[in-house]
């Protein structure tokens, strides 16, 4: 989904050398605003497809959890600097961050990003596209000759953006976007092809972190085994998104 850089290679350093090699308590970081991955009900609490599938995860690694949010345009400093101990956000896997980070095997796909607009006219090549900042989605937008990058720190604003006019189009995670375009009863469409983007969602640990990453990784494997991980997919992300 989105791609962030840190600086220095400090901080991993030292958090890894602050953090005891078994873990009694893992926390699990998100950014609780893009649903359906995750976002916080009505109740106050982490909640979507996301939370469903780390709870899971935990279950099956014999793990106690808690859930932490965090912006996303600080998640991966935070990450590394030892507020938590892994990232489930809806994070694609890329080169990029896997300089900073280890992921596991992705939990979902490869997914497409998608642009919508209030308008199937719209002129994407010569047009505002809003984005997430710090996403894979704003980092391909500024690869589209003729067209001008707007960003935002969350999804709810790009779409924002896009209903008062400060934006032609909006690119983001298709998955993400079928829901606002469904509930926007034809006010909001899906403009141009597909965009294929990212090595699909996963996981992020602290490099100095191996153990941890591996009993997650062989949990998502183990539900991607027994059919479970797929049925989540479906019942969360919908019978189109891509599955394994």
């Amino acid at each position: 989904m989105k791609n962030i850089l840190i600086g220095t290679a400090a901080l991993a350093m030292m958090a890894g050398a602050a953090m005891a090699e078994s873990h009694s308590v893992v926390r699990l970081g998100t950014e609780g605003a893009y649903p359906p991955y995750n976002f916080i009900n009505d109740a106050g609490e982490v909640d979507g497809f996301e939370r469903v599938l780390g709870d899971e995860l935990c279950k099956r690694a014999e793990l106690t959890c808690e859930w932490v949010t965090n912006d996303w345009d600080s998640i991966i400093p935070n990450l590394v600097s030892g507020n938590y101990d892994a990232i489930i956000a809806g994070m694609s896997i890329t080169p990029e961050r896997d300089e900073v980070v280890d992921f596991t095997q992705n939990y979902t796909p490869p997914s497409p990003s998608a642009f919508a607009a209030m308008s199937a006219d719209v002129d994407l090549a010569g047009g505002v596209i809003a984005a997430q900042t710090g996403t894979i989605q704003a980092a391909h937008v500024t690869t589209m000759e003729g067209a001008t990058l707007l960003e935002f720190p969350t999804p709810d604003e790009t779409v924002a953006a896009v209903k008062s006019g400060e934006a032609d189009a909006v690119l983001s995670d298709k998955d993400y976007l079928i829901p606002v375009v469904e509930e926007s009863a034809g006010e909001i469409v899906f403009v141009g092809d597909d965009v294929p983007l990212g090595g699909g969602i996963g996981m992020a640990f602290r490099e100095s972190d191996p153990e941890l990453r591996g009993k997650f990784d062989a949990a998502i494997q183990s539900m991607k085994d027994d059919g479970t991980l797929n049925a989540l997919i479906v019942e969360h992300l919908g019978a189109d998104s891509p599955k394994f």
